[in-house]
């Protein structure tokens, strides 16, 4: 229906001229994302089918699930981070858990996609060598909702096969609700794409419009135990939840989906063909008469000081949540030994309050390395986007315009802990210094995995985007490795596995100094590849 929906207004806009090339360009588009669309729908659909197991070995019997779900009806700050309970059964607890989660992460995937097959091309000037062959006028935006369509519906089925097990109806409920959320935001991007001028600004916008539909369903939650309030309505994330997959389905919530894809596919097809390929409609303002980036660190400064306040805002919120949350671990925990082993799994202690805080450090330690990581690979976009041949034209060596970037990533990701530090101390209440210090032994693991990045790309920039993968599976081992109770030696395979549990347990300064000599390795070999090697052109 969404394909038919995108094609038809494609139709309305301008008649089959305005289509011509549509398939070569989206099979050049799947050609393109041929590793990162799999490996985003294999990511997220793993998270989503393997929660019954996990589930299950924590809550084994009726009893226990059922009391799971009463304790998100008196705990508002567990139930503003997982949203409530509509069935005790494993497939309803499994939508509770991790449904929210995955509509978030297959809205960031499908904005990805779009921006990337719209405005990134015109930014790098490919779009307009491929408008002067057939192209029709609104065939790249056509082609970049089809290839997020492809994969948002290869995502569904994944899902509604995964937990056919568990109820049929349920299954394809979570399964078309998680594809939803990715086309809403897919057709949100496509309309940003159209008013911004940078590639970067775009994915910027979109995604904080998805923190924002993300923070209100958590407001709304919090606000009610039944999903009554108009926050979580005014979401669509929310809407995910407001579906109620395996417990008695609201079908009729699918068609929320529908028309927001249906409306905004409208304007953003509108506002495609009403500009010049290039253009915008909020252009970049035009900078000062006299420069005042005179060093090269300045220049990195200016183009990551947005990333950088948001991350950092991000990580104050996102610290105080899990603050509040700590108050009500005791409770969420209950007479349950399973639960209890696996956050003190997790957290490396026996004390539950110490484990919960250790856990959420933990979390927010590999949550940025995703920082780190992407601000060291703007090195890579500055590179193929060939702005960073101008700056080395001038008397700047490639170490000096680098190393700008890397103060940036790794002084970033300090700063980014001490602020979700400083939130989850105010959040739950008590003593912020051993907070802040816990957060602070995070840092040489994410600066492993960012020094990882600088040395993919010193090697090679066709390389470089593999150390997504490499943050990606030591997020993947820490959030849902413990709960699978995954042998130690695969744990290992993560910079986080070789850290002390802090606060609560004994400090151990050698995995702490070999993590960052690590780091300081292989940064060093990255810059000395950088330096011999030819830049992509």
């Amino acid at each position: 229906m969404t394909a038919t929906t995108v094609a038809t207004y494609a139709v309305r806009a301008g008649g089959s001229r305005q289509l011509a090339g549509t398939g070569t360009l989206l099979r050049f588009a799947l050609r393109r994302d041929r590793l990162m669309m799999p490996l985003w729908v294999g990511v997220i659909g793993l998270l989503v089918i393997s929660m019954p197991n996990s589930l299950k070995t924590v809550y084994g019997t009726p009893a226990e699930r059922a009391d799971v779900a009463r304790q998100m009806l008196t705990n508002s700050s567990l139930r503003a981070t997982y949203g409530p309970v509509f069935s005790d059964s494993l497939g309803g607890l499994t939508a509770w858990r991790i449904g929210g989660y995955a509509g978030v992460f297959a809205g960031i995937m499908s904005l990805l996609i779009v921006v990337r097959h719209t405005r990134d091309e015109e930014e790098s000037g490919r779009q307009e060598l491929i408008s002067s062959a057939m192209v029709g006028r609104r065939a790249p935006l056509t082609a970049a909702l089809l290839a997020a369509f492809v994969a948002n519906g290869v995502l569904a089925l994944l899902v509604a096969g995964g937990l056919a097990g568990q109820g049929g109806g349920g299954a394809l409920a979570l399964g078309l609700a998680v594809a939803g959320v990715g086309m809403v935001f897919a057709t949100m991007a496509a309309i940003v794409a159209q008013l911004t001028e940078s590639a970067r600004l775009a994915k910027g916008l979109t995604g904080g419009l998805l923190g924002a539909a993300f923070v209100l369903k958590a407001a709304g939650d919090s606000a009610t135990n039944d999903g009554s309030s108009p926050l979580t309505w005014i979401s669509p994330v929310g809407w995910l939840e407001e579906l109620r997959s395996f417990a008695d389905e609201r079908w009729w919530v699918l068609l929320l989906f529908v028309a927001a894809v249906a409306v905004q596919g409208a304007v953003a097809y509108e506002l495609a063909g009403r500009r010049d390929v290039g253009m915008s409609f909020l252009p970049t303002r035009p900078g000062p008469a006299a420069g005042r980036l005179g060093t090269a660190g300045a220049l990195a400064w200016r183009l990551q000081r947005g990333a950088v306040l948001g991350w950092s805002l991000g990580f104050l919120a996102a610290g105080a949540a899990f603050g509040g949350m700590t108050k009500g671990a005791s409770d969420l925990v209950g007479n349950n030994d399973k639960t209890r082993e696996i956050i003190e799994r997790m957290g490396g202690q026996a004390g539950i309050t110490d484990a919960f805080l250790a856990t959420m450090v933990g979390m927010l330690g590999m949550v940025a390395a995703l920082f780190v990581v992407s601000s060291v690979l703007r090195l890579h976009g500055e590179e193929t986007s060939q702005r960073a041949e101008p700056v080395l034209a001038n008397a700047v060596g490639r170490l000096r315009w680098a190393g700008g970037h890397l103060v940036i990533a790794f002084g970033g990701a300090v700063l980014i802990m001490l602020l979700g530090g400083l939130g989850l101390g105010l959040g739950y209440g008590a003593g912020i210094g051993p907070v802040l210090a816990a957060c602070l032994v995070q840092v040489p693991a994410i600066w492993t995995l960012g020094a990882l990045a600088v040395l993919l790309h010193g090697l090679s920039a066709q390389w470089a985007l593999g150390a997504w993968a490499a943050a990606g599976l030591a997020l993947l081992l820490g959030w849902i490795g413990p709960a699978l109770n995954v042998p130690q030696t695969v744990m290992d395979l993560s910079p986080f596995g070789h850290l002390p549990k802090l606060p609560g347990g004994d400090m151990a300064w050698t995995p702490v100094l070999f993590l960052t000599g690590i780091a300081v390795v292989l940064t060093a070999a990255g810059l000395a590849g950088l330096r011999r090697r030819d830049l992509s052109t």
